[in-house]
């Protein structure tokens, strides 16, 4: 088994070399076949002159070089493209994952499809960090049916046809459970260890949460009607069109059983209001559908552009 691990880095000068010293001596000690995939995220610090002088000393080592800060997403995206392990693990490059840990992953790869890793003593402020973080997980957890207890624990295990087959965009490396579900793939949680962070300085914030929040409306929607859009949509067009109808009933039947006049009667427009939207709705659903039929996946587009490689073969 072969194992690609990949990390990506923004502005990671202080921990990138420790965190090669502590993953190479693990894998190793895995006896194992394995590369290690650094995605350069646009750093403005050493990292990538660091990454590239690593890179020159151990063949293992592969690095890529986005030519700006696209996103842990996209980094993420770059990575699984270039990955050629059997199992791709997937891990953050700030020390606070660790790479002990990573045997305990793979340990049960065999018998499932993606191994997530649970931050369950995470050292980070509860404030700021954890508390959207628990909040966010138990909503994942009930809106996408697949229960987690962290979903953004980066430290993750994959079987290679898992990350081959998923289009990742926006914020959706952490709904990657959730998105890989619908392929019907195992999935197992375990405890992980997490450090505080002691070097450089975080990326995340409560800013992200709300782009994470609004993400999983998408992954919903995604999830029960990215292939039937009018199943979402029909239903609020016939609810509105059908109310519309309703109130142009009443009033009809008011101006010619009542002889009320009907003309300046806000209900009126209500009325018409409704059955517009009403028919706006269905469209929508029948233009969803033919969207459906060049949905972005058969783009072929990636959401990163590389400006460099560097590694044997590449």
């Amino acid at each position: 088994m072969t194992v690609s691990v990949v990390i990506p880095l923004y502005n990671e000068e202080e921990n990138v070399e420790i965190l090669n010293e502590r993953l190479t001596e693990t894998l190793k000690s895995m006896g194992s076949d394995y590369e290690i995939v650094y995605v350069d995220d646009g750093s403005t610090d050493r990292t990538m002159p660091l990454l590239e002088e690593l890179q020159k000393k151990d063949d293992n080592i592969v690095v890529l070089c986005l030519r700006r800060n696209f996103g842990q997403t996209a980094a993420f995206a770059a990575g699984f493209d270039f990955a050629r392990g059997d199992v791709v693990v997937t891990m953050d490059g700030d020390l606070q994952n660790d790479p002990k840990d990573i045997p305990r992953l793979l340990e049960l790869i065999g018998e499932y499809d993606l191994v997530s890793g649970w931050r369950k003593k995470r050292q980070d402020t509860f404030i700021t960090r954890r508390m959207p973080s628990i909040i966010a997980n138990w909503l994942i957890s009930k809106v996408t049916g697949v229960g987690l207890h962290d979903y953004g624990c980066s430290l993750k295990a994959y079987r290679r046809e898992v990350v081959k087959n998923l289009k990742l965009y926006g914020e959706m490396h952490r709904f990657i459970p959730a998105v890989a579900s619908w392929y019907g793939v195992k999935i197992a949680e375990i405890e992980t260890t997490h450090h505080p962070r002691l070097r450089g300085k975080s990326k995340y914030g409560i800013s992200r949460t709300i782009r994470v929040l609004l993400d999983l409306v998408t992954v919903k929607f995604l999830q029960s009607f990215s292939t039937k859009p009018i199943q979402f949509f029909g239903p609020l067009g016939v609810f509105f069109g059908l109310a519309g109808l309703g109130v142009s009933v009443y009033l009809t039947a008011a101006k010619i059983f009542q002889g009320i006049d009907i003309g300046g009667r806000p209900l009126l427009l209500l009325g018409a209001l409704l059955i517009i939207v009403g028919i706006q709705f269905i469209g929508m659903g029948l233009l969803g559908e033919m969207i459906v039929r060049v949905y972005h996946e058969s783009q072929k587009k990636p959401i990163y552009t590389m400006k460099k490689i560097l590694g044997p073969g590449r």
